[in-house]
C-alpha cells in the first residue's frame, strides 16, 4: 500500500543553489546560497499536463548578505525568522520590513519554532513559580497563544517568546556542545543534536539537560554496513559510472557534512537517528518504545508526515526486492539514491522511490539516476504534502537543467485505509485509524469495528482462534456470520468457503487475473498462478535480523502448521511443497490471487471447535437475558419460526450490534443460530453435553441435527430435543421404535410411559393418541400415565378415554382418584357406582359369576362407606329385579329405614344384616332411637309377604330382644309379643326390664353427695388451725429464740422451726413416727 500519490514536480529549473524550504498555508519559500528569498503559491490539485503547481509571487533579492540556510514562521507576530550569515533576523509578512535582528543569535547554527495554547491561570502560576511559561494542561481560565523561538548557537541556545503577539524576555543558557539541529517536542521539552550520533534532551522549565540513554551499537557498525552495502552494489552490476556524478556533486557544495537527524513523532517522543538506527525517546531521555527502525544505512535527511518517516538512502544501500519482483538480470542493491517511506506505527516500509523520482514521458529523454535529494520538508504541524529539493549529481547537468522542488501528497486517510484493507493490513490499518482523531474521518468507529472483524478472520484462518472468537464478541458479530467460518458439519447451510470469508465480513472481494484465467482455463495448473501486485504497492524488503519484520510472521508461515519458514527473500510462487503426512486435513484455497495452503491437524480442527463452543455459551445467556426482557424463554421456542424458514442471505444481514439494540424476531434468530451451532459442536467433540443442552431448553433446529443424531444412535439425546420443542408426536414414535428391540413387557413400555407422564394437560389428544398401543399390550401399565404425580391431567376427559376403553380401567382410575387424589365430587363418585354396576350386570350376562360377585361386592362396599353421592339418582338406576341388598343401602342412605330392613328381612331374609345395620344407625337420642322396634315390629307384623312362605320370624325376633332389651321400649315391645310367646322365651327380656334403673342411679347420687361433704368437712377443720410465734417462742431443732426470722411450720402438730431447720427437724419428726 502506497500511501503518497506518485510525487510531482511543482518547480523546475531552477538555476540557483536551494539552501532552506519553509511551506506555510499554501506558500513556499525558498531561500538560496546567494541570500535572495523566492515566494511561490503553491496551487491546490492535480497539476495538467506542461503546467507546474507552484507560481512565483515575489522575489527577494540579496534579503541576506549570506546563504539562507533555515527559515520558520512566527506565528504570534506573522513574521519570518530567517538564519543566515550565523544570526536570525525576524521578517514582519507580507512586507518584509523593517526587519528586526535579534542580537542574542549570533553564532547561530539552528533555529526552531513551536507555538501552544496555554491557560492565563496556569500560565501566571508557572511564570510566579520560576519565571519561565510551561505548558498548560488543564482546561480551565482563558486561553492564551505563546511562540517559543529556539536559536541553537556556538555552546548555547536562545529562547525568544511572545504571549499573545507580546514579546517577553529572552533566555539563554550555556550548553557544552553547540546543537546543529533543534527540535520541539512540547511546550517544555526539545531536543538538541550536537552530532549524528550525540543527542540531549533540554528542559525549558528547569533549563537543564537530559542525556538520552539508547542500547548500545551491535558490533557491525553503520559504517561497515553502509560499505558492504555500496561494495555489493558496485560489485553486482552498478555499473561503471554508478557513481560518476559525485566529483560534480561534490563541486556544487551539496556534499557538506550530515546533519543530526531530530523528528517531533508527537508530545511526548521525539526519534533520533544514530547511524542506521532510528529510536523512539520519551520525555524522560528513555526509549519510549522498545522496538526502533532499522534503515540498510544511516540516512543522509529525514522528515515526518504523521504518522509516516521520509529518509533519503545513499546509493547501493536498499535491496532492489524491496522496490521490483526478482529478477536475475537486475543488480542486487538499487545503485541510486532512494526516498524511502515509513510508517511510525509498524516501522515497515510501505513505499520506496529510487531516483529519479519523476519518469519522463514516452519519447522524452531519459533522466539521469544520479541525483542528490535535499531539504526534506514538511508542511507545518508534521502534516502532507511535504517537499524536497533533486539536483543532479553532474556538475555540467545541474547548470544546465537546474534543481527541482518535489511534492508529496498524501492520499486521503480513506483511500489508504481502504488499500491497507485490501491488502489485508488489518493490523496496519488499525495501528494508522487509532493514529487519527475523529475530524479526520467522521466514519472512524464503523471502519474500526470493520477492520476489526476482518483481522478476527485473517486470525481464524492462521489458527488464532481464540483471538478471533474473543474480537467477534467484543464486537458483537452476528453469530451466523462467525458460524459460517466453519465447515458443513458445524455450520450447516451457513457455511461459506475460504475465499469468501472477507467479503462475507464485509471487505472487498477480489478477482484477480490469475482467478479469471484459472476459471476460463481449467486445465491450468496451480503452480502457474503468479501473485498479482496489488494497486501500486511495492514489495517490502528483507529485514535485518532483530527488527521488527524479523519478529513478525508472515500470514503463510502462520497457516502452514508445522511447514518449514523459507527465507524473507524467497518467492511466494516457488515450487510447491507437499502437505505433511500423518491425520492432517488439507484445504488448498486461492485467496486474493495467491496460493495458499491451509493445511489444518486435527487437534487445530478440535481445538477451533472448543474455542467455538466457548464462543457460543458467551452468547447463549447473554441473548437469553435479552429475550427474557420481551418475556420470551425457549419454552416458547416451538412458536417461533424455525430458522430454516429464513433465507441465508437474511441470517448474514442481521445487525453486528449490541443484544439491547435488537429486535425480538432478530434476537429469536440469533439465539437459534446459537444453539444450533452448540448442538452440532457437542455432538462432533464433547457429546456428553448433549444431553444437559437437550434438558435445559434449547432453541436448536431440529431439521439439522436429527438425521445426524439418528446416525449415530443417539436417540437419548435426539428425544430430549423433540421434547424442548414440544414434538412429542415425533419423540413417542421413537419411543415405539425402540421398544421392539425390548423383550422385558416393563422395560418395554416404561420409557413411553415415562415421556407421556410427563406431558400437560395441554397435549392431552396426544397422549390419549399414543397410549392407546401401551394398554393393548399392558393395561396396568399404561394406566400409570394417568396415576402419575409429575402432572395432572383433566380427570373429566381421562375418564371419558378410559372407559372407551375398558369399563375395569376406568373403575380402577376412579378408585385411584378416591382413594389416592382424594376426590369428593358426586360426580366421579356416581360414575364408579355407575361403572360397578354396568360391570356386575354385564358378567351377569356373560354368565361370569366370579367377576359378578366381586364386582358387586365393590359396589356394595362403595355405597356403604362413601357418602359423595346422590343415593335417590342411583337408587334410580337400579333395576326393580336384583340387586336388593344395594336397594337396601340406599333405601336407608334416603332414610327409609323401615323399607330398607323389610329388603334384609322379606327379600334377602339375612337378619343379621338386618340387625347389623339397625346397630349402625342406632342413636338413642336421635330419630332412629326406635329402629330396633322398627326391626321387632317387621319381625312380628309382617307387612309383605316374604319370598320364602316357610320361613320363621318369631325365632330372630327372640334373638332381637334379648341381645337388645335396653335399645326396646319394654312397653312397646310386650305389646308386640305373641300371646303365645312363654316366659321361658323371653326370660333375659323380662329379667333386664325388671331391674330398677331407678335405685341404682339414687344410690349413686347419695354416695357422691356424702364424699363431697366429708372433704368439706376437713377443709375447714385444717383452716382453722394457726401457730403464733411470739419473742419467747424457741426452735425445736436448734433451740434458738425464733424472733422474726423465717419460719416453717410441720404438720400435723404444727410446729415452728427456722426456715433452715426445717430438713433436719422434718428427718427428726419422720425417725420418732416409725
Amino acid at each position: 500500500m502506497a500511501p503518497f500519490l506518485p510525487p510531482n514536480v511543482i518547480l523546475s529549473g531552477f538555476k540557483e543553489r536551494i539552501e532552506s524550504l519553509l511551506a506555510q498555508g499554501d506558500k513556499l519559500y525558498v531561500g538560496t546560497a546567494t541570500g535572495n528569498l523566492y515566494v511561490y503559491l503553491v496551487h491546490n490539485g492535480e497539476s495538467s499536463e506542461g503546467e507546474k503547481r507552484a507560481e512565483l509571487l515575489e522575489t527577494k533579492k540579496a534579503l541576506s548578505r549570506r546563504a539562507i540556510e533555515q527559515l520558520a514562521y512566527v506565528q504570534d507576530i506573522n513574521s519570518l525568522a530567517v538564519l543566515s550569515d550565523g544570526s536570525v533576523t525576524l521578517y514582519p509578512l507580507p512586507s518584509f520590513s523593517p526587519p528586526t535582528s535579534l542580537p542574542k543569535t549570533k553564532g547561530a547554527l539552528s533555529i526552531a519554532v513551536h507555538t501552544v495554547v496555554e491557560h492565563e491561570d496556569e500560565a501566571q502560576a508557572a511564570t510566579q513559580s520560576d519565571g519561565s511559561i510551561s505548558a498548560a494542561k488543564n482546561r480551565g481560565g482563558v486561553p492564551v497563544v505563546i511562540t517559543y523561538l529556539a536559536v541553537g548557537c556556538k555552546r548555547k541556545v536562545v529562547f525568544y517568546s511572545w504571549k499573545d503577539g507580546e514579546p517577553q524576555d529572552v533566555k539563554e543558557t550555556t550548553l557544552p556542545h553547540s546543537p546543529r539541529t533543534v527540535a520541539f517536542m512540547n511546550g517544555d521539552t526539545l531536543c538538541f543534536g550536537y552530532t549524528p550520533s550525540d543527542y540531549v534532551l533540554f528542559s525549558l522549565k528547569s533549563m537543564t539537560t537530559i542525556d538520552i540513554t539508547v542500547p548500545a551499537p551491535t558490533s557491525t557498525s553503520a559504517a561497515s554496513i553502509g560499505s558492504m552495502g555500496m561494495g555489493m552494489g558496485m560489485g553486482m552490476g552498478m555499473g561503471k559510472g554508478a557513481f560518476s556524478g559525485l566529483s560534480g556533486y561534490m563541486t556544487l557544495g551539496l556534499g557538506t557534512k550530515t546533519k543530526p537527524n531530530a523528528l517531533r513523532v508527537d508530545e511526548k517522543s521525539f526519534l533520533v537517528a544514530k547511524d542506521n538506527t532510528g529510536y523512539f525517546i520519551g520525555e524522560d531521555g528513555k526509549l519510549s518504545r522498545p522496538v526502533s527502525i532499522d534503515w540498510p544505512a544511516p540516512p543522509e535527511e529525514t522528515a515526518f508526515v504523521k504518522p509516516y518517516v521520509f529518509s533519503v538512502l545513499p546509493p547501493g544501500s536498499v535491496p532492489s526486492s524491496q522496490v521490483t519482483a526478482h529478477d536475475t538480470s537486475a543488480p542486487s542493491f538499487i545503485p541510486s539514491a532512494v526516498v524511502e517511506i515509513r510508517s511510525s506505527i509498524t516501522l515497515l516500509p510501505v513505499q520506496t522511490l529510487p531516483l529519479p523520482l519523476i519518469h519522463p514521458p514516452p519519447g522524452a529523454p531519459p533522466t539521469s539516476s544520479n541525483q542528490t535529494v535535499r531539504l526534506l520538508t514538511s508542511s507545518p504541524a508534521c502534516k502532507s504534502p511535504l517537499y524536497l529539493v533533486t539536483t543532479p549529481s553532474d556538475r555540467t547537468t545541474a547548470n544546465v537543467e537546474g534543481s527541482s522542488i518535489v511534492e508529496f501528497l498524501m492520499k486521503p486517510w480513506a483511500m489508504q485505509i481502504d488499500e491497507l484493507v485490501e491488502a489485508e493490513s488489518y493490523t496496519e490499518a488499525l495501528s494508522l485509524l487509532d493514529s487519527l482523531e475523529s475530524a479526520l474521518l467522521p466514519d472512524k468507529e464503523q471502519r474500526k469495528n470493520l477492520i476489526r472483524a476482518l483481522n478476527a478472520v485473517l486470525l481464524f484462518r492462521t489458527g488464532h482462534f481464540a483471538q478471533a472468537l474473543n474480537t467477534f464478541i467484543e464486537l458483537n458479530t452476528n453469530p451466523a456470520k462467525v458460524v459460517a467460518l466453519y465447515p458443513e458439519s458445524v455450520a450447516g447451510r451457513l457455511s461459506v468457503p475460504p475465499e469468501e470469508w472477507v467479503s462475507l465480513f464485509g471487505g472487498p472481494r477480489k478477482v484477480t487475473k490469475s482467478e479469471s484465467s484459472s476459471i476460463d482455463d481449467p486445465g491450468s495448473s496451480l503452480e502457474e498462478t503468479k501473485p498479482q501486485d496489488a494497486g501500486s504497492s511495492i514489495q517490502r524488503p528483507p529485514s535485518p535480523h532483530g527488527s521488527v519484520k524479523s519478529m513478525l510472521k508472515t500470514g503463510l508461515e502462520n497457516i502452514i502448521a508445522g511447514a518449514k519458514k523459507d527465507d524473507d527473500t524467497s518467492s511466494v510462487r516457488s515450487k510447491r511443497k507437499e502437505p505433511p503426512k500423518g491425520p492432517y486435513k488439507l484445504q488448498c484455497t486461492l485467496i486474493a490471487s495467491r496460493l495458499i495452503f491451509s493445511c489444518y491437524p486435527t487437534d487445530d480442527f478440535r481445538r477451533s471447535i472448543e474455542e467455538l463452543m466457548r464462543y457460543l455459551s458467551d452468547r447463549r445467556p447473554k441473548i437469553g437475558g435479552a429475550l427474557d426482557t420481551f418475556h420470551i424463554t425457549n419454552t416458547q421456542a416451538h412458536e417461533m419460526p424455525p430458522l430454516s424458514a429464513a433465507s441465508i442471505e437474511d441470517l448474514f444481514a442481521l445487525p453486528d450490534a449490541p443484544l439491547s439494540a435488537l429486535t425480538p424476531e432478530q434476537l429469536v434468530r440469533y439465539a437459534q443460530i446459537v444453539d444450533t451451532a452448540l448442538f452440532k459442536s457437542y455432538l462432533i467433540v464433547r457429546p456428553g453435553l448433549l444431553v444437559p443442552l437437550c434438558r435445559s431448553g434449547n432453541w436448536c433446529e431440529v431439521s439439522e441435527v436429527e438425521k445426524e443424531l439418528r446416525a449415530r444412535e443417539k436417540f437419548t439425546e435426539l428425544i430430549y430435543l423433540y421434547n424442548g420443542r414440544k414434538m412429542h408426536g415425533k419423540a413417542l414414535d421413537l419411543l415405539r421404535h425402540l421398544s421392539e428391540k425390548e423383550a422385558d413387557m416393563r422395560d418395554k413400555l416404561m420409557p413411553s410411559v415415562t415421556y407421556l407422564q410427563r406431558l400437560g394437560p395441554e397435549h392431552i389428544d396426544q397422549i390419549f393418541e399414543s397410549a392407546r398401543w401401551i394398554f393393548d399390550q399392558d393395561p396396568d401399565i399404561a394406566l400409570e400415565i394417568f396415576t402419575s404425580e409429575e402432572v395432572e391431567l383433566p380427570r373429566q376427559h381421562v375418564a371419558d378415554y378410559l372407559e372407551m376403553l375398558d369399563l375395569d380401567i376406568c373403575a380402577h382410575y376412579i378408585e385411584f382418584l378416591i382413594a389416592e387424589r382424594n376426590e369428593q365430587s358426586a360426580t366421579f363418585h356416581e360414575r364408579l357406582a355407575e361403572l360397578y354396576l354396568r360391570m356386575t350386570s354385564d358378567a351377569r350376562k356373560h354368565g361370569d359369576n366370579e367377576k359378578r360377585k366381586g364386582t358387586y361386592g365393590k359396589l356394595l362396599h362403595f355405597l356403604d362407606t362413601t357418602n359423595y353421592y346422590r343415593p335417590d339418582r342411583l337408587y334410580g338406576l337400579l333395576p326393580s329385579e336384583d340387586f336388593y341388598e344395594a336397594k337396601a343401602i340406599l333405601l336407608g342412605r334416603l332414610g327409609r329405614h323401615d323399607n330398607a330392613l323389610e329388603t334384609y328381612v322379606y327379600r334377602l331374609q339375612d337378619f343379621q344384616k338386618a340387625e347389623e345395620y339397625c346397630k349402625r344407625i342406632y342413636d338413642p337420642s336421635g330419630p332412629t332411637s326406635s329402629i330396633f322396634l322398627t326391626l321387632l315390629r317387621i319381625y312380628l307384623r309382617p307387612t309383605h309377604q316374604p319370598t320364602s312362605p316357610t320361613i320363621d320370624l318369631l325365632h330372630p325376633a327372640l334373638k332381637l330382644i334379648s341381645r337388645h332389651s335396653p335399645r326396646l321400649d319394654i312397653v312397646e315391645t310386650l305389646k308386640l309379643l305373641p300371646p303365645l310367646v312363654t316366659a321361658q322365651d323371653a326370660r333375659a327380656f323380662l329379667v333386664e326390664a325388671l331391674r330398677a334403673p331407678v335405685f341404682d342411679k339414687k344410690v349413686i347420687s347419695g354416695i357422691a353427695k356424702a364424699r363431697d361433704e366429708q372433704i368439706a368437712r376437713r377443709l375447714m377443720v385444717l383452716q382453722a388451725k394457726r401457730v403464733k410465734v411470739t419473742d419467747s417462742r424457741i426452735c425445736p431443732q436448734c433451740h434458738k429464740r425464733i424472733g422474726g426470722s423465717v419460719i416453717a411450720v410441720h404438720a400435723p402438730r404444727g410446729e415452728v422451726t427456722h426456715y433452715q431447720c426445717r430438713e433436719a427437724f422434718s428427718r427428726k419428726l419422720k425417725e420418732l413416727r416409725h
